[in-house]
């Protein structure tokens, strides 16, 4: 990692542990007393908030392809802008309309603003040599949740939820927009490449199976943040143990991409990926063996896994097709992603209504299914 890299790693790093503190793990915590301040049941808020992912999902080529031609620096400030007003438009909200709007306010700001969008800034800074800054800013993010589930909750049993929502808004007009514009670069040439054509990217067999591996292990990923500490509470964990194993998430997230960083560096994308794909079924056969006192341990290898799965969401695609027109081919390949992870949420939600623990084996055959297909993908580079 060199030294020019590292503040640009440092700012992304910070500016996305937001980002995804601030939205994407909201609703674990805040569902439910929204849900009765508004009079509704808490499916209500993970329908926005699914709701929300679908648009993620709709924009995700379009952003890809706005930061191909102009970089990630207005795209990204532009997210903090966004996610601010969705989050004030969600703590005003008295009314099911408002909040449903404020989801989607929020899903806009996402799309723009969470992995996709950093990977794609990077792709278009540094090419080829993206993987290791990719890696340095998922390093970083992957506390999001140790950080975001604990400051949410302190933020409900101190000065309630709308307020909460209010200080993430704050968080990210001052501390995210300012790192996002200030810290990275312009891109030169930026407003000839606006006059660009539209590149026609063909959806070939590894188009397609990236599509497919990406969605079932993040149908898995959205369902495990919206439900973590309910899962675990329905394999007999209590509320306390239930919270204290999901702040392992993110440490565990670090632990795994770290070892991605130095010893998995050392080979394909591919190979880290297969492991990965792993880990979530060995926790759910450890908790499903010893019940909700081996939480800790699910929430280990859960972590372990997802933390490498968020790198080679931008590193495999990279090595197998190269640079040109990344965060386009980023958006197309994740759009399904998005997609399941906008039904995940209440999908799940419904499941553990009527599965309890025995959720654990939708999730771990969605993981090995990404498994399988991925022992389908040939791993030579191709030429950009």
């Amino acid at each position: 990692m060199s030294q020019r890299q590292l503040p640009i790693i440092l700012a992304l790093g910070t500016t996305q542990t937001l980002a995804w503190a601030s939205s994407y793990y909201l609703p674990a915590l805040i569902a439910d007393p929204m849900a009765r301040d508004l009079g509704v049941s808490s499916n209500w808020i993970f329908g926005a908030f699914s709701a929300s992912l679908v648009i993620s999902a709709m924009l995700g080529p379009r952003i890809g392809r706005q930061i191909d031609l102009v970089g990630g620096r207005q795209v990204l400030s532009a997210s903090n802008l966004t996610i601010a007003a969705g989050l004030a438009l969600l703590g005003f909200a008295h009314s099911v309309p408002v909040m449903v709007f404020a989801w989607l306010v929020l899903g806009i700001g996402m799309a723009m603003g969470l992995y996709d969008a950093a990977f794609a800034a990077l792709g278009r800074i540094y090419g080829t040599e993206a993987r290791r800054p990719i890696t340095g800013i998922t390093l970083m993010a992957g506390f999001a949740s140790t950080v975001g589930w604990p400051l949410t909750a302190w933020g409900l049993s101190h000065i309630g939820w709308r307020e909460t929502c209010f200080a993430w808004a704050a968080a990210n007009i001052l501390i995210g927009l300012p790192l996002n514009f200030f810290m990275l670069p312009t891109i030169k040439g930026a407003r000839q490449a606006a006059a660009a054509e539209k590149p026609h990217l063909p959806l070939d067999r590894t188009m397609v199976l990236l599509a497919f591996i990406f969605a079932a292990v993040w149908t898995v990923t959205g369902a495990m943040a919206a439900h973590f500490p309910r899962i675990l509470e329905t394999t007999g964990a209590t509320p306390v143990e239930a919270i204290a194993a999901g702040a392992l998430i993110g440490p565990a997230q670090v632990g795994a991409r770290i070892l991605e960083a130095g010893f998995l560096s050392r080979f394909h994308p591919l190979w880290s990926t297969r492991l990965a794909c792993l880990t979530h079924p060995i926790g759910a056969v450890i908790v499903a063996i010893f019940g909700g006192a081996a939480a800790s341990a699910f929430a280990l290898f859960h972590g372990s896994g997802n933390g490498i799965l968020t790198i080679a969401r931008g590193t495999l695609p990279l090595s197998i097709f190269g640079p040109k027109d990344f965060g386009y081919r980023l958006g197309i390949i994740g759009a399904p992603a998005r997609m399941a992870q906008a039904v995940a949420p209440l999908t799940f939600g419904l499941l553990i209504d009527l599965m309890g623990a025995k959720v654990l084996i939708v999730s771990s055959a969605l993981s090995l299914s990404a498994l399988a297909a991925l022992f389908l993908i040939r791993t030579k580079p191709r030429p950009d």
